[in-house]
């Protein structure tokens, strides 16, 4: 098993850098024929949908579909799936990132009885505190 990097994610979906884009394509097809899989961790997520918002300009309805297809492609492996499925759940309905969704999540899964947060975004999930300044 081999570890995909963010950057090889977004060179995958967006196709911007031809060269790039090729060998991403080639190297993740390479598995698919061989039966193998790919790990992604959750920080390569995060990072992944940072940038299609952030420099692609994706809404938040072209990402979740992505995200999804990623968790059910058979070469990707997702650590820690079951968490990424659901914060890929509270993505689609609420208005907070899914790096704070997944973090969230992965911190109730730890034993956390909250998260404590300044982001407002966030006051009405039940897994996140809002303090103020």
């Amino acid at each position: 098993m081999k570890g995909l990097d963010t950057n090889l994610l977004v060179r995958y979906i967006v196709k911007d850098a031809p060269r790039q884009a090729a060998v991403a394509v080639r190297e993740i097809e390479a598995v698919r024929s061989r039966s193998e899989s790919l790990l992604i961790q959750p920080v390569a997520l995060c990072e992944l949908v940072w940038v299609l918002r952030a420099a692609y300009g994706l809404s938040r309805g072209e990402i979740a579909p992505l995200l999804e297809q990623m968790l059910i492609t058979v070469q990707f492996e997702i650590a820690d799936n079951d968490t990424v499925r659901q914060a890929l759940n509270d993505y689609r309905v609420g208005p907070g990132d899914f790096a704070d969704y997944y973090l969230g999540r992965a911190n109730a899964a730890a034993g956390a009885e909250t998260t404590l947060t300044f982001h407002a975004a966030l006051r009405s999930n039940p897994r996140f505190t809002l303090l103020r300044a």
